[in-house]
């Protein structure tokens, strides 16, 4: 497996990077050799510490997780550690049975009134990411892999940037775009 370590607003002491390789050789029993995987390290202002993680494991599936802690590296590398470690395993497990199973169910989301008026909202953050042709049942399994409630893709049939959602009754949505 090979490893790239980057930090920024802070330094990588040999401490950090041998623990990172310390807890990554557990995984390499999941991994082959050539599998690269990502370790991003940032400070932010209030002193909170980021780690994500990124691996990609073929030529439609992405591994990711994040984790931060509160002015402590360590709990933070070893938290999204252990959620790639989860990660790593569950997608391991679905490929070596080919498992084209139902997403299981989701309890629904609570909104809470707060009572207050709404505020205009505004764009805080911006993502750049890979979009791969692949089938709607691939989509369903990369967005569960990743955690997320959405997931846009390039849809092999159509040939068209489509994206599936989780709603609210725990089904899949697919929004498909008009000629």
């Amino acid at each position: 497996m090979k490893l790239t370590i980057q930090a920024r607003n802070m330094s990588v002491s040999p401490a950090i990077t041998q623990r990172i390789e310390k807890k990554t050789e557990t995984m390499g029993k999941y991994l082959w050799p050539e599998t690269e995987m990502q370790v991003r390290m940032r400070k932010e202002k209030n002193d909170r510490r980021v780690v994500e993680i990124t691996v990609p494991m073929g030529k439609n599936v992405i591994l990711r997780s994040e984790s931060s802690a509160d002015d402590n590296l360590f709990l933070a590398i070893d938290k999204a550690l252990a959620k790639m470690e989860r990660q790593i395993r569950k997608h391991r497990t679905k490929l070596g049975k080919n498992l084209r199973e139902e997403i299981p169910d989701v309890p629904e989301y609570i909104e809470e009134d707060s009572g207050e008026e709404e505020k205009e909202r505004k764009v805080v953050k911006q993502k750049t990411f890979p979009v791969r042709p692949m089938s709607v049942e691939d989509a369903a399994i990369e967005m569960e892999l990743l955690g997320h409630n959405f997931f846009a893709f390039v849809n092999i049939d159509t040939d068209r940037t489509n994206v599936l959602y989780l709603r609210k009754d725990g089904d899949l949505g697919l929004l498909e775009p008009e000629a």
